[in-house]
């Protein structure tokens, strides 16, 4: 009995466990993206986004290690050696006599003047960390923009297949229609083979449209670096675009774009890096001076033999005596210090600074025109992206004075065939119109909200907001 009570709670227990399961993995497949969790993704977990902000930390260290180039260096030595036979001992005189030794040091330097290259290294990092920093800001803003694009790309597709599916019910409802009035022998049967035949063309479109959506959520799940395996995006409603809403000129938008924008900003920070190049180059015309300081000591002792040293009596030189001369004693006693200072000043090494300054200066040109560059790129897509705009508004305008007078044409043919007055291909040629115009209603709302967010991108404005 207890055998039996014990499997039936392990199969509870297996029924629950399974049951959850199933319900985890069905809440993970039925969630829905927002736009603004798959930006935030994007630029939390992007492996690029994450190497450029070690490129920025790797900035940190270089400014540490130019900061460090001004302290003086501090290092000490030791060694043990052994001397076998005829050597120079510590008071000069040869000995030969087998012995064994340390010698011990600390020293010290520092460089007082290289031609300012320390000072120009120290500022060439600090503009590195700036440059790493814009690097990474400009990386977020490009992932940003291919989210949101790639976003409205489903959404677009979505809205397609809304229509594609309307267009299937209303040829559901003709062909039942036709049917019946072919069965009553009140339209010929080739108008119902006409309208089977739109029903299976509508359904290949439909197919169509719903790969469009699979290929546009498998390339933004891969844009997120994530499985595609039940990924999908929640859908939201985009407000129409509004024709008096005050939109800034295409000179003022780059005007803001030129102040603000950290494509420029890394440009002249480029430049800035360039010219400080120059003063490193130039730095090796100058003299060196460095400053140097150090303190030495050492101990011998003479195998087989105790550590003594001779000590004469001043007032009595014929009396002399032995005192310790250990390890402690001689360390002390062989203790010294130095200090000096170093010049070395260039006269002649082939020619190669004078190279190396002008290849430096001519990098600095390269980097300006770089700048001008960067600045002509800006103004073309400032400008393509308010004239896609200016056009998409005006394509929208038109596609939905036109969609408006084909669903009035549309209601009439529709009317018309019903009554046996219009043939199926004059009624085919009349929706396929008004499918048209809702497609193309379709594009110009999402030509226009794209264009709109690339403007609202160069003008530091969220691209999320709507």
């Amino acid at each position: 009995m207890k055998t039996t009570n014990r499997m039936t709670r392990i199969k509870k227990h297996l029924i629950v466990a399974t049951v959850l399961l199933f319900t985890l993995a069905a809440s993970s497949q039925a969630k829905q993206w927002t736009l603004q969790e798959c930006v935030n993704y994007a630029l939390e977990n992007n492996i690029t986004v994450k190497q450029t902000a070690l490129d920025a930390e790797l900035s940190d260290q270089d400014l540490i290690i130019a900061k460090g180039n001004f302290l003086p260096d501090l290092s000490g030595n030791a060694s043990q050696n052994w001397n076998f036979g005829s050597f120079i001992g510590q008071n000069g005189n040869r000995v030969s006599r087998d012995s064994r030794g340390n010698n011990f040091g600390l020293n010290t330097g520092i460089t007082i003047f290289n031609g300012f290259r320390n000072t120009s290294v120290y500022k060439q990092a600090q503009l590195g960390i700036e440059s790493s920093e814009l690097q990474l800001s400009i990386l977020k803003d490009n992932i940003a923009v291919n989210v949101v694009n790639q976003y409205l790309n489903i959404l677009l597709n979505k809205e397609n297949l809304k229509v594609a599916q309307d267009q299937i019910e209303i040829t559901k409802k003709q062909v039942a229609q036709v049917t019946a009035l072919v069965e009553s022998g009140v339209r010929p049967k080739a108008d119902l083979y006409d309208v089977q035949s739109q029903l299976a063309s509508d359904n290949e479109s439909l197919t169509n449209v719903e790969n469009s959506i699979n290929i546009a959520l498998l390339g933004l799940s891969q844009l997120l670096q994530i499985s595609s395996q039940g990924f999908d995006v929640k859908e939201m409603l985009l407000p129409l675009p509004n024709v008096s809403e005050e939109q800034k000129s295409s000179n003022d938008i780059y005007d803001f774009a030129i102040q603000n924008r950290p494509e420029i900003r890394k440009a002249e920070i480029d430049i800035e890096n360039s010219e400080l190049a120059i003063e490193i180059a130039k730095s090796s015309f100058f003299p060196t001076l460095n400053f140097g300081a150090g303190l030495g000591t050492s101990y011998q002792h003479f195998q087989g033999q105790e550590d003594l040293r001779i000590v004469v009596d001043p007032a009595d030189p014929t009396n002399i005596s032995f005192a310790d001369n250990g390890f402690g004693q001689q360390i002390g006693d062989n203790l010294g210090y130095n200090f000096g200072f170093s010049l070395a000043i260039p006269i002649f090494n082939g020619f190669q600074t004078r190279a190396n300054v002008d290849k430096a200066k001519i990098n600095n040109q390269r980097i300006a025109y770089s700048l001008d560059q960067a600045k002509q790129d800006m103004r073309s897509n400032i400008e393509q992206a308010y004239t896609d705009a200016k056009a998409a508004l005006k394509q929208f305008e038109a596609s939905q004075v036109s969609l408006d007078a084909q669903k009035e044409s549309f209601k009439n043919a529709q009317e018309s065939f019903n009554s046996g007055v219009m043939n199926s291909f004059a009624f085919e040629q009349v929706r396929n119109r008004l499918v048209n115009a809702e497609a193309n209603l379709i594009n110009a709302k999402y030509n226009f909200v794209f264009t709109k967010k690339v403007l609202d991108f160069y003008l530091g404005k969220p691209l999320v907001d709507y």
